[in-house]
């Protein structure tokens, strides 16, 4: 698919993965709107990118709608759908405090939140994104009429203790691959899914040079974190390669995940 000219959706566009994916969708010609919920982050990458941001909370119809509607007013309806909008959190299913004994559950509400988020807000921007890309024409004699790339992550095989919200999540993202890349083929789009490794993302680089030393040191072959860059590079790959349909692609280093 010959991306120069296209337009895109990146979700979690401001910063980590999705500013990363952003800039080299920028850098081949594609006209990027950034859905995120840090405005000043945001405002300043759409800004250098001639892009446009949009405030988007994925968990929530009516802010996506907006975000849509802005993204297309501005730059046309999207061909490019990049979802990297998700969090995490880290609590037991079931654990029992050293001082007291005192057994406490996971939270349904924190347990619902991460779901919520990265597997149904995942969702709700495929079917808003996908129903756009279907009032399209094609873009070639295959039938194109787009692509779509969701990240999902290593997690989704191999969680650690503490990661059964995070993980139930990421790997309904993975399961949810295939199903939808069937849905979509007799319209032309293609989907596919990013499990990510131990990213150098926000998330890790107020982590302290020694944590971050010691996980860039599990890691199988090359032994350091992953670049945002590389991550973007397989994103457009994605979106390129017209034969990348269904796919659920591990970008790791070869690392599996120890239960801690």
């Amino acid at each position: 698919m010959e991306l120069k000219g296209l337009s895109a959706v990146i979700t979690g566009g401001a910063s980590g993965l999705g500013a990363a994916t952003a800039r080299r969708l920028a850098a081949e010609g594609v006209k990027v709107a950034l859905f995120d919920l840090n405005a000043e982050k945001g405002e300043a990458l759409a800004a250098e990118l001639g892009g446009v941001f949009c405030q988007v909370n994925v968990t929530d119809d009516a802010s996506v709608d907006a975000g849509f509607a802005k993204a297309r007013a501005a730059i046309g309806q999207e061909r490019i759908l990049i979802n990297c909008a998700g969090t995490g959190n880290a609590i037991k299913t079931a654990s029992r405090a050293k001082e007291t004994g005192e057994i406490k559950h996971f939270p349904l509400d924190a347990f619902n939140l991460i779901i919520q988020i990265n597997l149904v807000g995942t969702f709700r921007c495929i079917a808003k994104s996908a129903a756009g890309m279907m009032t399209l024409p094609p873009l070639n004699d295959l039938g194109e009429r787009g692509a779509i790339v969701n990240t999902a992550s290593v997690a989704a095989e191999d969680g650690q203790i503490g990661q059964a919200a995070y993980s139930a999540s990421k790997g309904g993202v993975v399961g949810m691959t295939l199903p939808i890349a069937r849905d979509l083929s007799s319209e032309g789009i293609r989907v596919n899914t990013i499990l990510p490794g131990i990213f150098n993302t926000p998330l890790l680089q107020g982590a302290p040079d020694n944590v971050k030393a010691a996980l860039g040191a599990s890691v199988l072959y090359p032994k350091r974190l992953g670049n945002p860059e590389e991550y973007a590079g397989l994103a457009l790959e994605m979106c390129r390669n017209s034969y990348f349909n269904g796919e659920d692609v591990r970008l790791d280093g070869g690392i599996r995940m120890a239960p801690r």
